[in-house]
């Protein structure tokens, strides 16, 4: 099996339902890869969305904001795990737009996990922009979960000798 320089399982988390899905996926396949997962939170400075003559009173902090992240990350990981989360996840909050934070932080990972909305048997599959971005220029595979519905499984972790011997392409 090829060794990777960071086994790990990066996951883009944003508070969502379907990052919540997308996080408890990634810990069920890290167990079975034996990789720890790394959730990561990216935040913007909110100064752009003010306009210039908005008063100062109004804005938050940049300390805020990266404050504001920091626990929306920690009460996601909470949510999805309880106090059972312990070390198995390594949060992480970065500052950048999301979809280069996450391209960075997964280039030299088994995988990056995304959550997405669930959708009915005939719509196409609800991916963000930030979803969409990743999977066009991610170095890893990109494996979306759902948010509700249904559950995907994980996958199984075949042994360096299994795909050896099996002759399959």
């Amino acid at each position: 099996m090829t060794q990777h320089a960071d086994d790990t399982i990066v996951v883009g988390v944003d508070g969502s339902e379907a990052s919540l899905a997308a996080l408890r996926w990634a810990e069920r396949q890290a167990r079975a890869l034996e990789a720890q997962v790394v959730a990561v939170h990216a935040w913007e400075p909110a100064a752009a969305r003010f306009a210039p003559y908005a008063p100062a009173v109004g804005r938050p902090t940049a300390e805020e904001q990266r404050e504001q992240a920091a626990e929306l990350l920690a009460a996601t990981v909470r949510k999805a795990f309880g106090a059972r989360s312990g070390s198995a996840v390594r949060a992480v909050v970065a500052e950048g737009p999301p979809a280069g934070v996450l391209l960075r932080h997964a280039r030299d990972a088994l995988l990056l996990a995304l959550g997405r909305k669930a959708h009915g048997q005939w719509e196409a599959p609800a991916i963000g922009t930030v979803g969409r971005e990743c999977l066009r220029h991610a170095t890893v595979p990109v494996v979306t979960v759902p948010a509700a519905g249904r559950s995907a499984p994980p996958l199984r972790a075949v042994a360096a000798h299994e795909r050896v011997g099996s002759g399959a392409a």
